[in-house]
């Protein structure tokens, strides 16, 4: 339905730009976008809103811009289906048209067509000029990245063609179990208040003896590390590189070559600092990072003395990782400078003009003589890799048979390193979010931008592409965080509440086929967390891919049964899913049955009055009794256990075993159950809506990784390893 009073030049240009003037919410409420936000969101694209004239005017340039230009910037196709759409104006054809593909490792093809053997598709005219639309195929074209020329008479026209797959890589074999864990919150005797790889190498030996096949991990990315504000791996400060926090420095090469460090770290200062450290009962983000990074400023000094062949290996590093890692480094470089002259300085919005520009000539001037600061940062990347690369091999050599499970945030700090260094891929002006839910009655505003779609689609799709291939590097799988992204976002301009957005959407067929063309060549497979309101197209293109869904046995109910919302059974589960309790925002298994979530939302002054606290609490009771009715339905609680959930307060022996099992016995080919739901932990890692009032990814897990292989965590783990042999997930 149109949007009331909206002029037809305003609806035309917000239908080319992908916005919808209609969504309907979980309720069955159906909004309108009004003819203001429709205005705003064009006008954070650079569409000329002004009048009827200029928005007439960028409509007309759209359109005739897809038939003036022989070729669109990129073309992404199926390698079933290389047909090549071009556009030539009639008067100027010549009799042939050449079409020439260099392909990414080099080599060439040629494909010459008389263009009178094949009648137009379609055609036009813009100002006088008949233009014509037609499709040559190709054949013989590998998966990949390559560049695509047309020459027709004096015409000549380049495009990035990327060829890609029907299908996302599939994993061999039958349903498997992973165990996730957050690698911040690993606790060991040895470590530096912080989970690190070599934490995490411990921590895969430990999963591979409960018969896990994998171990599913936070995003790695690069986040500031400055609670609480700064600390969410989901926020981060750039999706394209890591935080080093992970860093185990005690086995870097450098260490064993740098008697000073090794006497600094013996000394009783340091030591006190590490205990104090490894003992805090949450994550201390800015202790552990200012501790890692002055030793790591002082082992990169005895890099820059090491041998030739370390420097040359650092070197091919930097030129494979190019422009990317250079920005980064700039970024951190500056950003360290900054802060360190000024400590009110936080982020780069806050930096003096015209360093905010990362090509203005005081930003070159800085990296020229900073050029030590920036290799630094460079350096630190360039060790992250490689204790991460050693992670991934020592999990398989443990048994893990796809080793670790990796996971892409959909967001970036709008004050990050990202929006710093590639400014036109994001749009100013707008913010992403989520429209009213149960949750959040008002709409959610999750405060960073949205991508630039034009801009990355004029770009072919390069930064995407980065994006995605360099978090399914060194792993198996990848989630996609929020994987509705690809079809569509929820865009909130600024000055508007989020209540008051509507969804634009996205190139969702390039972007799915270019994850699978990534999938398959690295043989990493991916689940897309589709929680949420999906749209049936997406649901439709996913399974399509291969992309596995995501289903978590809190949301899975039929609202359809009498009464309505009964849990479903374990055979209602889909194939091609992963299913597991929860997520990071979600309660864990403990905290769901004994309130914990309610009663901190409760503490923190979250919920609206004493009444929706105990509706909340009623509400619980209810959820836990059809929890309850379906486990012991299904025969997985004795005989003897209470019928009544009100008679079970707290998170029993009996009613975490049959949870388990009743996951494990779905016929999903993934299970994945996070360590917190292993061990009957009570706290979540995040509290939606809370900055300090929760300490929100900093929680550490109950047991050190010591204690894994004793006593109840070892009680816990052999329970698992049970459920997985008899529900046919572990032979």
């Amino acid at each position: 339905m149109p949007t009331p009073d909206a002029s037809p030049a305003l609806l035309a240009a917000a239908e080319l730009w992908g916005i919808e003037n209609e969504y309907w919410d979980i309720f069955g409420a159906r909004h309108e976008a009004s003819e203001l936000l429709l205005r705003n969101i064009l006008s954070s694209l650079g569409v000329g809103t002004a009048s009827e004239a200029s928005l007439e005017q960028a409509v007309r340039a759209r359109l005739e811009g897809a038939w003036t230009e022989p070729l669109p910037p990129v073309l992404v196709l199926s390698e079933t289906d290389v047909s090549i759409p071009f556009c030539l104006p009639a008067a100027a054809e010549p009799s042939e048209v050449r079409l020439t593909v260099t392909c990414e490792d080099g080599g060439v093809r040629s494909y010459n067509a008389a263009l009178h053997t094949w009648a137009p598709l379609e055609e036009t005219d813009i100002a006088g000029t008949r233009y014509e639309r037609r499709l040559f195929t190709l054949s013989g074209i590998p998966l990949g990245y390559h560049q695509l020329e047309l020459e027709a008479g004096s015409i000549r026209a380049r495009c990035r063609l990327i060829v890609a797959p029907d299908r996302a890589y599939q994993p061999e074999g039958g349903r498997m179990a992973g165990i996730a864990a957050s690698l911040y919150s690993l606790r060991s005797a040895r470590n530096w208040g912080c989970g690190d790889f070599t934490d995490l190498e411990a921590f895969s030996e430990w999963a591979a003896s409960t018969g896990a096949m994998f171990v599913a991990l936070n995003p790695l990315h690069a986040i500031e590390n400055r609670a609480p504000y700064n600390t969410s791996p989901y926020l981060p400060n750039s999706s394209f590189f890591r935080n080093f926090l992970y860093l185990d420095v005690e086995r870097l090469p450098e260490f064993e070559r740098c008697p000073l460090a090794q006497r600094i770290l013996a000394s009783p200062r340091i030591q006190r600092e590490l205990a104090a450290l490894r003992d805090s009962e949450n994550v201390e983000y800015e202790g552990v990072a200012r501790l890692k990074l002055r030793f790591l400023k002082l082992l990169f000094r005895t890099f820059l003395r090491s041998s030739a062949e370390d420097r040359d290996e650092f070197e091919r590093y930097r030129a494979e990782q190019g422009e990317l890692l250079n920005r980064f480094a700039l970024h951190s470089a500056l950003d360290a400078s900054m802060h360190r002259a000024n400590r009110e300085l936080w982020n780069w919005r806050s930096w003096p003009q015209a360093y905010r520009d990362p090509d203005s000539p005081p930003v070159r001037e800085f990296a020229r003589t900073h050029w030590r600061s920036v290799l630094l940062y460079e350096w630190i990347q360039w060790r992250v890799e490689q204790q991460l690369a050693r992670a991934q091999r020592h999990a398989l050599d443990a048994g893990l048979r796809v080793g670790l499970y990796h996971d892409l945030a959909l967001a970036v700090d709008r004050y990050g390193a990202d929006l710093w260094a590639h400014p036109s891929f994001y749009v100013d002006g707008c913010r992403v979010g989520a429209p009213p839910d149960d949750f959040s009655p008002k709409g959610q505003d999750w405060a960073f931008p949205p991508p630039n779609a034009q801009r990355h689609w004029e770009d072919g799709y390069r930064l995407f592409a980065e994006s995605v291939r360099r978090n399914m590097r060194y792993g198996g799988a990848l989630r996609i965080d929020h994987v509705m992204r690809f079809f569509r976002l929820y865009w909130i301009p600024d000055g508007m509440d989020a209540s008051a957005g509507t969804y634009v959407r996205d190139r969702y067929e390039d972007l799915v086929r270019i994850v699978a063309l990534e999938s398959v060549r690295n043989r990493t497979f991916v689940v897309g967390e589709d929680l949420g309101t999906v749209p049936e197209i997406a649901l439709q293109t996913l399974s399509r891919f291969g992309i596995l869904s995501y289903r978590l046995f809190y949301f899975e109910k039929d609202y359809q049964s009498t009464p309505p919302g009964r849990f479903r059974l374990p055979e209602e589960y889909p194939e091609n899913a992963l299913v597991s309790v929860s997520t990071h925002d979600l309660p864990t298994l403990a905290g769901f049955w004994q309130n914990r979530d309610i009663e901190l939302r409760h503490a923190a002054g979250l919920l609206p009055d004493e009444a929706s606290y105990r509706g909340m609490l009623e509400g619980r009771l209810g959820e836990k009794q059809k929890m309850l009715d379906l486990l012991q339905n299904l025969g997985l609680l004795p005989g003897w256990f209470p019928t009544d959930a009100a008679a079970v307060p707290d998170f029993t022996g009996e009613l975490h075993a049959a949870i388990i099992g009743f996951l494990a016995m779905t016929p999903s080919r993934l299970f994945l159950l996070n360590q917190e739901d292993i061990f009957k932990d009570t706290e979540q890692q995040n509290l939606p809506g809370t900055t300090g009032e929760y300490p929100n990814w900093r929680h550490k897990v109950r047991y050190a990784i010591g204690e894994l292989r004793s006593g109840l965590p070892a009680d816990c783990a052999s329970m698992f390893r049970e459920w997985l042999v008899r529900s046919g997930r572990l032979a």
